[in-house]
């Protein structure tokens, strides 16, 4: 195939090593002739280093090369071209400009693709004369490493045109999920759920960001933490992103931004790129504050009361007991013990009032598996510190005297940090689903791939249970009373129905 890639800056150049590594003939073109010449010699040490390494012969590296053809000018004519791939700057007339250029150009029958991130498909295809021969071919930086895109069908597109464009990702080695034409299409959009909920977190004092992120990172398996990843995408990026999701859809409740953010993008506390963001980065940056070591006495007794689940406080004794911990049994724990409950969307505090527990002595725990060697404790404005001291010295115990768990200190909330954390990633993608906006493979699919997940967060929910994972979204809700908890019809129907999050199920049509 001969495309025309338009856009000769970090996602053109990208585009175009991985299309011309993949057989196709590249014209890559700009309206700058510098940038085509800082692309071409880009892509060719890039082709060099691979072959360098190892991952392609000289041979191949050579093709490629010669696959790769600088243009002057954009807007030459190109009857031999099928496709013509746009990756200019994020602005509808800029974009609807170009292309309305390029329809002069080329023949009827080339098909015209959008790399935008933001912007509606639908809209910059409205300025064409044949608006069906556009769709949204959204990659993501860098293009040749990150291995999904993300197909976006505009109202008028043409039905042939996405299975056509899969078609070709695929076969170029890289993933096609195919996605409505809404605001942050599927990737940015299904990224909201853990950003938005770390920084409702830290609205409400929960814990700081680094702590936030060790527990992303630790207790649900993420390779970076919330704070992390909005410091290296960039805040001002992120907080954009978010107002538009936001705006796009209508305010939805899930999605609200934080106010956090305003005054820190006005500060320019962008992240990595200006050196200070959520944390320093740099020559003189201080180094990140260690945790506080373990100081409290592990030997205290415990007492597990309550649980919204018997198998949680049941697993909870078993831990403590299989570490060596002295483990009360018996109705009331006894004068001097330690208090455990295992809160499942609910708080600490309610437990210490519904049940007449000691205020001062007693904590909470996340019931959910850590992923890696941290546990959570909830302490509550009552808490006496050297009672709490004792709470983190027992649970950072290990069987079989194994390497001790980390213990992080959160404030008392409504099912503690990566429960909270969690819920949100499964609710944005419920909704996503129950929209219809991709199917739940593809869903799991694009975040596995593009944001880096563990896992999908359908298949995420399902691991938990969707019954389970709907009893965590009523009681943040109820506990809370903020919408944004409130869980989507796709999870309420699955858990009463008893099916996995991640079946798609049957649709009327399916019956017609």
């Amino acid at each position: 195939m001969r495309i025309r890639i338009v856009g000769a800056g970090a996602m053109g150049r990208g585009i175009a090593q991985w299309a011309a590594s993949a057989g196709h003939t590249v014209e890559l073109c700009d309206v700058r002739t510098e940038a085509v010449t800082a692309a071409v010699d880009f892509v060719r040490s890039m082709l060099e280093r691979a072959a360098g390494k190892g991952r392609m012969s000289a041979e191949d590296m050579a093709a490629a090369l010669e696959r790769l053809i600088p243009l002057d000018d954009p807007w030459a004519r190109g009857p031999e071209v099928e496709l013509v791939i746009e990756a200019v700057r994020e602005d509808l007339d800029t974009k609807a400009e170009v292309f309305g250029k390029l329809e002069r150009a080329l023949p009827e029958s080339a098909v015209f693709a959008t790399n935008t991130s933001s912007l509606s498909v639908t809209r910059i295809a409205a300025s064409l004369r044949d608006p069906g021969r556009m769709a949204g071919l959204h990659f993501f930086n860098p293009v040749p490493l990150m291995k999904i895109v993300e197909v976006v069908p505009g109202a008028a597109t043409r039905p042939e045109i996405p299975p056509a464009l899969t078609a070709l990702v695929e076969s170029c080695g890289h993933r096609a999920v195919t996605v409505a034409d809404t605001p942050g299409f599927l990737v940015n959009h299904a990224g909201r759920g853990l950003v938005t909920e770390a920084l409702a977190l830290l609205e409400e004092s929960v814990a700081d960001p680094a702590g936030i992120d060790r527990i992303a990172r630790d207790a649900l398996g993420l390779r970076m933490g919330p704070f992390e990843l909005m410091d290296l995408t960039g805040l001002d990026v992120t907080a954009a992103v978010i107002d538009s999701i936001w705006v796009g859809f209508r305010h939805e409740d899930r999605l609200r931004p934080s106010y956090l953010t305003p005054n820190r993008v006005t500060a320019g506390l962008h992240g990595r790129k200006t050196g200070r963001g959520w944390f320093a980065y740099g020559d003189g940056a201080p180094a990140p504050v260690a945790e506080p070591p373990v100081t409290g006495d592990a030997d205290r007794a415990v007492f597990v009361a309550g649980g919204e689940y018997a198998e949680d406080s049941a697993g909870l004794r078993t831990m403590l007991a299989d570490a060596g911990a002295t483990v009360e049994s018996g109705p009331a724990p006894t004068g001097a013990a330690l208090v455990l409950v295992p809160t499942w969307g609910t708080t600490v505090a309610a437990a210490v009032a519904s049940l007449g527990l000691p205020a001062a002595r007693t904590f909470g725990i996340d019931p959910l598996p850590p992923a890696g060697r941290r546990r959570v404790l909830a302490v509550t404005p009552a808490a006496d510190p050297g009672a709490a001291r004792d709470a983190r010295a027992v649970l950072a115990r290990a069987a079989d005297g194994g390497e001790p768990y980390a213990v992080s200190v959160v404030r008392d909330t409504a099912g503690s940090v990566a429960q909270r954390l969690l819920a949100s990633v499964v609710s944005v993608a419920t909704s996503i689903a129950e929209r219809a906006l991709a199917t739940p493979a593809d869903i799991d699919l694009a975040v596995t791939t593009g944001l880096g997940y563990p896992t999908g967060p359908l298949a995420w929910g399902d691991r938990i249970g969707a019954a389970r994972m709907l009893e965590l979204q009523r009681s943040l809700h109820a506990t809370t009373g903020d919408p944004r908890h409130r869980p989507t019809r796709w999870l309420s129907e699955r858990a009463q129905l008893g099916l996995p999050l991640t079946d798609p199920g049957t649709s009327p049509a399916d019956c017609a």
